[in-house]
C-alpha cells in the first residue's frame, strides 16, 4: 500500500511540476508578445507623430490659410461685410445684441433674433433688417 501512495504522491508532484513549467512558459510567451506589441505601438506612434501629422498639418494649412486670408485680409478689395465704422466682419460671431446705437427699438423684444448668416444680421421675422423708426409696432417684451 505504501508503494501505491508513493506513486500517487510522485504523480502529483510531476503534475505540479509540469503545471509550474507550463505557466512559466505561458508567462514568458505573454511577456514576449507584450514586448513585441509595445515595439509595434512605439513604431506606429513614431510614424504618426513624425510623418503623418506634419503632412496632415501642411495639408490643412494649404486648405484653410486661403479661407482665413479672405476673411481677415482687409486689403483684399472684397466686400466682406465692413460696417459703417470700417470694422471688419468677424465670421465667428453668430449672435448680435441690440444696443442703443444698433437696433435700439429691438432691445428687450421677444421677437429679436440677432443671428448673423453669411455676414448679414437677421433682426427678426417681421423686420429682417430691423425697425425703420425708433420704435417698433410689433415689439413685445420677453
Amino acid at each position: 500500500m505504501e508503494e501505491w501512495s508513493k506513486s500517487i504522491v510522485e504523480a502529483l508532484e510531476a503534475v505540479v511540476s509540469d503545471m509550474e513549467k507550463f505557466f512559466a512558459d505561458v508567462t514568458e510567451e505573454v511577456n514576449e508578445m507584450f514586448n513585441e506589441l509595445t515595439k509595434i505601438s512605439e513604431e506606429i506612434t513614431d510614424e504618426v507623430q513624425n510623418k503623418i501629422l506634419p503632412e496632415l498639418d501642411e495639408c490643412m494649412n494649404d486648405i484653410f490659410e486661403p479661407i482665413l486670408d479672405i476673411y481677415f485680409d482687409l486689403d483684399s478689395g472684397l466686400d466682406l461685410g465692413l460696417d459703417h465704422e470700417g470694422e471688419h466682419f468677424d465670421p465667428f460671431v453668430t449672435y448680435v445684441q441690440p444696443t442703443e446705437t444698433e437696433q435700439p427699438a429691438c432691445r428687450g423684444c421677444k421677437h429679436y433674433h440677432g443671428q448673423v448668416y453669411g455676414g448679414n444680421l437677421l433682426v427678426c421675422g417681421m423686420h429682417p433688417t430691423g425697425a425703420e423708426g425708433e420704435t417698433c409696432s410689433d415689439w413685445e417684451g420677453e
